[in-house]
C-alpha cells in the first residue's frame, strides 16, 4: 500500500528517491512501477522535472519520457504511424495521463507502440546514480534491470523513411493477437518488431518470422501465432517495397 508521496524538483533528487527501498515511480497515470512493481509504499511523481518536451535534432525526434500519449498521437513531429500506434495504445481517458516512459516501464508484450518505437530504432536515455546511459529499446525490454533504480528521461527515434504495420485481432478494435511493424530508413535498411510472440515485444530481421516460438494462450496456439507473424511480415515488407507510410 502506498503510504508516501514524493514529487522531486530535480532529476538528481528523483534518482535518489527511486533508489529508496520500496519506492515506485508513478506510470500510466494511475498505475505504479518501480520498473518492476512489488509492493512499493513510496510513490515518486516525475511531473515537475520538465521531461514532457518533444524536439527535433536533425532527423531524430527526442521525446521526453513524461510526454503523454495524447500529445504523442497528435504532434506533427511524430511520424504518422507512431501517431496511430500511440492513439491505439490506450483509450482516450488514459492517453491523457499515460506517458511514453510509463509504456516502456510497463513492458507490455502486446504493446503496439513499443513495437513501433523499436522499428523506428528507438534509443532510451536512462539516468542512474552514476551516469546517464543510452540503451536500445529492445535491450531494455529484454533486460528490465537496466532501468531499476534509475529514471527514464527520453526516447529518441528516427523520423525519415517509410513504415508499415499489419495486425490480426479477434475484432478490429481488440488488442492484436500478433502485430508486425516495419520501418525502412533512408539507407534502405529495414527494422521489424513484433508483438504477441514472446514475453516482451521483440525486434526481428525480415527472415526471422519463421524461426519464432511463440507462447500459446486462449486466443491461439503457438503455430497459429507463428503463422500470423510470417504472414503479417510479408504484408509489411510488401508495403515497404511500395514506399509505405512515412
Amino acid at each position: 500500500m502506498i503510504t508516501e508521496y514524493r514529487r522531486p524538483a530535480t532529476l538528481e533528487e528523483a534518482v535518489a528517491f527511486v533508489a529508496t527501498p520500496d519506492a515506485s515511480v508513478i506510470v500510466e497515470g494511475a498505475a505504479f512501477s518501480s520498473y518492476a512493481y512489488d509492493g512499493a509504499t513510496v510513490a515518486i511523481d516525475l511531473q515537475s522535472l520538465g521531461l514532457d518536451a518533444m524536439e527535433m535534432a536533425g532527423e531524430t525526434l527526442r521525446i521526453g519520457s513524461m510526454t503523454r500519449l495524447a500529445d504523442l498521437s497528435s504532434s506533427p513531429l511524430s511520424p504518422p504511424i507512431i501517431q496511430d500506434l500511440a492513439h491505439r495504445e490506450e483509450p482516450s481517458t488514459i492517453r491523457n495521463s499515460a506517458t511514453i516512459g510509463g509504456v516502456i516501464a510497463t513492458n507490455d508484450p502486446e504493446s503496439e507502440l513499443l513495437a513501433g518505437l523499436i522499428a523506428f530504432n528507438a534509443s532510451v536515455a536512462v539516468t542512474g546514480a552514476d551516469a546517464t546511459n543510452e540503451h536500445a529499446l529492445e535491450t531494455i525490454l529484454a533486460d528490465p534491470q537496466l532501468i531499476e533504480d534509475a529514471v527514464i528521461t527520453a526516447v529518441s527515434i528516427e523520423t525519415r523513411g517509410a513504415a508499415a504495420a499489419h495486425r490480426t485481432g479477434r475484432t478490429p478494435m481488440d488488442r492484436p493477437i500478433v502485430m508486425v511493424v516495419g520501418h525502412m530508413g533512408a539507407s534502405g535498411h529495414i527494422r521489424l518488431a513484433v508483438t504477441g510472440v514472446h514475453s516482451h515485444v521483440v525486434a526481428m530481421s525480415p527472415g526471422q518470422a519463421g524461426m519464432l516460438d511463440p507462447p500459446a494462450d486462449f486466443r491461439g496456439t503457438s503455430l497459429y501465432r507463428k503463422t500470423l507473424a510470417t504472414v503479417l511480415t510479408k504484408r509489411v515488407l510488401a508495403d515497404l517495397s511500395g514506399g509505405g507510410v512515412v
